[in-house]
């Protein structure tokens, strides 16, 4: 029989050989889940009616939060964020719950970064992306402030270059978050990104779930052409974007969902700010790891291949 530490040590290497790059992810989502009724398959699939008319809630709590937090120049840590996401959510009668999933065993009561703390001075880069759908049903008006908030954090805080910021947003000027245009900007950013790194990326815009051949539903992104191209699953970004990050290079992921479906990628830590789980981390144990660890399907796109001029750029 396997210990208890024998177990979560050999969890533990398992996670790091499946995910070789330190991967935190923030998002948020409801307390009354989705079912299969709600969200219909591709095929029937209909926008979620509108929320969020300027800005996202996720987006907007945790800005709010660390702008405040320097002001008064205090260090929060992932607990402290969470739980004052929580409540400032709560305040404006938002059910949704943040939690963060990482791809290691994090403590939460240190303070929270989003630059790689062994290699600060490494390339600092970001992938931007903010849908609005503008003409079709459900509507959002919020998602491209999301994006130029987020841009004006990374640059004026973390001092990201502007031309090391990818964006996608479906405003007619920039190139548009299509499914291909989204894929490829996720495999370009894997692809040059080296070992101590900054990598920031950022979703506003709807989610949904759909049923994968597991015969379970799935949470998803919906690009601009979802009708089209279909939705963008957890294992599509696990296999284009976190898997080929490099070992050492030091990665945040922010989804705002404005479906609050929950989230996109099951990394194996998981630290919800509930009020039920003030233990810390926890390690997932329904991850697959069988799954995480098999091949890669990697395509080659240049970062930049998707961008038209003055792409990285939001005024």
């Amino acid at each position: 029989m396997v210990g208890k530490d024998e177990f979560n040590d050999e969890f533990d290497k398992k996670a790091k050989k499946a995910i070789p790059a330190v991967i935190h992810m923030l998002s948020g989502y409801h307390q009354e889940i989705q079912t299969w009724r709600d969200v219909p398959n591709v095929g029937e699939f209909k926008l979620p009616s509108a929320k969020g008319r300027t800005g996202g809630t996720c987006t907007s709590a945790l800005l709010q939060m660390l702008h405040a937090a320097r002001e008064c120049d205090h260090d929060l840590s992932w607990v402290g964020l969470l739980q004052s996401m929580r409540q400032n959510l709560k305040a404006r009668g938002n059910d949704q719950i943040p939690q963060l999933t990482s791809s290691r065993l994090t403590d939460v009561n240190i303070p929270c970064v989003f630059v790689n703390p062994d290699h600060p001075r490494g390339t600092k880069r970001a992938v931007l992306i903010g849908i609005n759908y503008t003409g079709q049903e459900g509507e959002l008006a919020g998602c491209h402030n999301d994006v130029r908030n987020i841009k004006g954090y990374l640059e004026s805080v973390h001092l990201f270059k502007p031309e090391n910021i990818l964006i996608l947003v479906d405003d007619g000027i920039h190139s548009p978050p299509t499914k291909r245009n989204i894929m490829n900007a996720y495999n370009g950013l894997a692809r040059q990104t080296k070992s101590g790194d900054t990598v920031f990326c950022h979703y506003s815009g709807h989610g949904g779930r759909i049923q994968n051949e597991a015969n379970s539903l799935a949470e998803t992104l919906i690009p601009i052409d979802f009708e089209t191209s279909g939705h963008i699953s957890g294992e599509d970004i696990l296999l284009e974007l976190i898997r080929p990050m490099p070992s050492g290079a030091f990665m945040t992921y922010l989804m705002d969902d404005y479906s609050g479906t929950g989230p996109v990628l099951n990394l194996p830590y998981r630290f919800t700010a509930d009020g039920d789980h003030e233990v810390g981390i926890e390690r997932d144990k329904s991850i697959d790891f069988d799954n995480l660890l098999g091949g890669v399907i990697y395509c080659c796109f240049g970062f930049f291949e998707c961008m038209v001029r003055g792409d990285s750029r939001v005024s």
